[in-house]
């Protein structure tokens, strides 16, 4: 025969909950610190004025003769190269997991056959699997030490690239070092020289066992209106009224697929986009160098759409450049707000979607 006791299955109220508490409370209170332990150390908590006997005295002194061998290594827990059961959130491949600006003094060979020491900013990722928790950052940066030391080329990045692939064990990988390169430029007609200095990123990319050289070029230049050229002629000719063009700041971030063989240096990519768009922006100006821009901004007006292809006309001629993306800012001075294009070639930068801060991160800061 079953006996239903309808007091036993009702919800428990608050009052319920403090009853209990208080009469575990009580219970503590009198009861020696093995038994609470013993019961749920937790209990401990609730007496936060009583000491704990049973909990140890801890050194605060910093161990400076602590020495690490293997077997402690091997006792430290390891949360982030855990097993799958500590996953949290979806169990799905993660395309990119790393660091980024990690930084480090490199090396890199000039096209002149000298060499720079540049601080340079690392981004290295990986691609982890879904039965994977996490990858351990450390190896990145150790990795890429190991090779630190070393005249930089991409040959160089793709051994740092070998090693934390192969470290982290992982499928996907990619390395981007971004750094500031200098070039000596000279005047317009004063003969002063000066440095000019350019955001420039390497990218290597393995994707499928497919490897690709990716090299990211910024490139300031002046742009005049053309429209606004002619229309302050115009002023002069018809009216006898003085009128200035409106021309801007203006950013093209150059991206290109360097092909295997002859090398694309830096400064041949350099010497492509300037060519393309001469307008470059100047180091050291007089007074006759400042008239000689105006000269060559009136000589090379441009809209956003022609910077574009003329960028791209000259990277397609070249044999050692494939794939390319071109996203270029003009910042106007006429309106309040950007005038702006991409043009891409090839699959590597094809994409339907924009980074919403993309033409954000084109403004150049002096």
């Amino acid at each position: 025969m079953n006996v239903f006791m309808p007091e036993l299955n009702k919800p428990l109220s608050r009052e319920d909950a403090e009853q209990a508490l208080a009469r575990l409370r009580d219970w503590a209170a009198q009861a020696t610190p093995e038994e609470i332990a013993d019961l749920d150390p937790a209990v401990s908590r609730l007496l936060p004025d009583a000491a704990l006997g049973n909990y140890p005295a801890l050194r605060r002194e910093y161990p400076e003769d602590f020495a690490v061998d293997s077997g402690y290594k091997d006792s430290l827990p390891d949360l982030q190269n855990g097993p799958a059961s500590l996953i949290r959130g979806a169990k799905r491949i993660i395309q990119h997991v790393g660091i980024s600006n990690f930084r480090l003094p490199i090396r890199f060979h000039t096209r002149d056959d000298g060499d720079l020491s540049l601080e340079t900013s690392v981004t290295g990722t990986v691609s982890l699997e879904a039965e994977k928790k996490g990858i351990n950052m450390s190896r990145i940066m150790r990795s890429f030490y190991r090779h630190a030391e070393k005249t930089f080329s991409f040959e160089v990045i793709e051994a740092a690239l070998e090693d934390y692939k192969t470290d982290l064990d992982s499928f996907d990988a990619r390395i981007q070092m971004r750094f500031s390169y200098p070039v000596k430029l000279s005047s317009l007609r004063s003969g002063l020289e000066g440095f000019q200095y350019y955001d420039i990123a390497l990218e290597l990319i393995e994707t499928a066992g497919t490897r690709k050289k990716i090299i990211h070029l910024d490139y300031v230049y002046s742009s005049t209106c053309p429209c606004s050229l002619e229309l302050s002629e115009h002023a002069r000719q018809f009216r006898g009224q003085l009128a200035t063009p409106h021309s801007q700041r203006s950013v093209a971030r150059i991206s290109v697929v360097a092909q295997d063989g002859e090398c694309l240096w830096f400064e041949d990519l350099i010497d492509m986009v300037r060519t393309a768009v001469p307008t470059e922006t100047q180091v050291m100006v007089k007074r006759e160098d400042e008239q000689a821009f105006a000269e060559l901004n009136a000589a090379n007006p441009i809209f956003v759409e022609d910077a574009a292809r003329l960028f791209a006309q000259h990277l397609e001629d070249d044999p050692r450049v494939g794939d390319f993306r071109i996203v270029a800012s003009h910042q106007e001075s006429l309106h309040s707000h950007d005038a702006v294009s991409i043009l891409t070639e090839g699959e590597t930068f094809s994409s339907e979607s924009i980074d919403p801060k993309l033409f954000n991160t084109l403004y150049h800061v002096g």
